[in-house]
């Protein structure tokens, strides 16, 4: 099929590997503007890009992919599909319209569920056992069009959001494959989403997400901590210093949390660093304070000391 590729991240380079190695053929790859990067600001090219460029694909890069000149320039391509994953901009009708068979979306979710920019880490943060790719024909609606074909993805006990991006990625890589035939031969079934999400909108994440607050029961806290790894990750406070919060694990209250504050230090040992939290005990087991490398805690309190009785977060 004569294919033009929409996509950014990391997350769509595996789809676009795919529908090369499969012989598609692919008119040109869309994808956002080169940013500035690192204290020289550097501009860098898109993970996207980079593959388009390994492969000798045209490369476009528009600020707007809805003006008209673009639409027109695409148009002349006549592509019988436009396969978008996680592009970044909103496509307008005159781009749906424009190929045979419309333009597929390859959205991290099992959609109804978690519409919006950021369906994989908040699968992990609340706490959701399973999860999975879904392919839609696009309308302007957000992540409302008609589903094609989805696949499910389980979550493991200590998935994060790193983790079931890989995940997804490869599966929506090969849905996609899978679609693609099944839209060529006419076996393609389209099913209309309720209108109705499932799930609160999956909103995009922030850096200021990652602040703990401990007055959290611990296993939400958990959560937040895999969700948010490896970016933006979770955090919170020791002796005014960030501290980033890798991996931990949640544990009854004892009675030693019985006079305890939320945040406070209750452990400090070989075996973790053990917090009070508004329900249950944190043990933090990976952390990185400012200026520091990750380390285990047990490694970090060898150099480190964390009194009892300490109380985590902003002064």
């Amino acid at each position: 099929m004569r294919v033009v590729f929409m996509g950014t991240p990391d997350f769509a380079v595996g789809t676009l590997e795919a529908l090369i190695a499969e012989g598609h053929e692919i008119r040109a790859v869309v994808t956002q503007p080169d940013k500035p990067k690192g204290r020289g600001k550097t501009l860098m090219p898109t993970p996207v890009k980079e593959v388009a460029l390994k492969h000798e694909i045209p490369v476009l890069q528009p600020v707007k992919v809805r003006e008209p000149e673009f639409v027109e320039q695409l148009r002349t391509m006549e592509p019988d599909v436009i396969v978008v994953a996680a592009f970044g901009q909103i496509i307008s009708r005159d781009l749906l319209e424009l190929p045979k068979y419309g333009c597929i979306n390859v959205h991290a979710s099992l959609l109804p569920a978690y519409r919006g920019a950021a369906p994989i880490q908040w699968a992990v943060i609340n706490g959701d056992r399973e999860s999975g790719v879904t392919i839609m024909r696009m309308n302007e609606g957000l992540d409302t069009g008609d589903m094609i074909d989805k696949v499910e993805v389980p979550l493991a006990e200590d998935e994060t959001g790193g983790s079931l991006f890989e995940k997804l990625s490869h599966a929506g890589a090969r849905l996609c494959v899978k679609v693609l035939e099944d839209l060529e031969s006419g076996r393609a079934v389209c099913t209309p989403q309720p209108e109705e999400s499932t799930t609160a909108y999956a909103a995009m994440i922030t850096k200021k997400m990652g602040e703990i607050c401990w007055q959290r029961p611990a296993e939400e806290i958990e959560q937040l901590i895999r969700g948010l790894n490896p970016w933006p990750s979770a955090y919170t406070y020791l002796d005014n210093k960030s501290l980033k919060l890798w991996k931990a694990t949640v544990e009854k209250a004892e009675e030693e949390t019985e006079n305890a504050v939320s945040g406070q230090v209750i452990r400090a040992d070989k075996n973790g660093l053990c917090i009070c939290t508004g329900d249950g005990i944190l043990n933090v087991l990976e952390l990185q304070l400012e200026g520091k490398k990750r380390m285990e805690t047990a490694a970090f309190l060898r150099g480190y000391s964390i009194e009892v009785g300490s109380v985590l977060g902003k002064a």
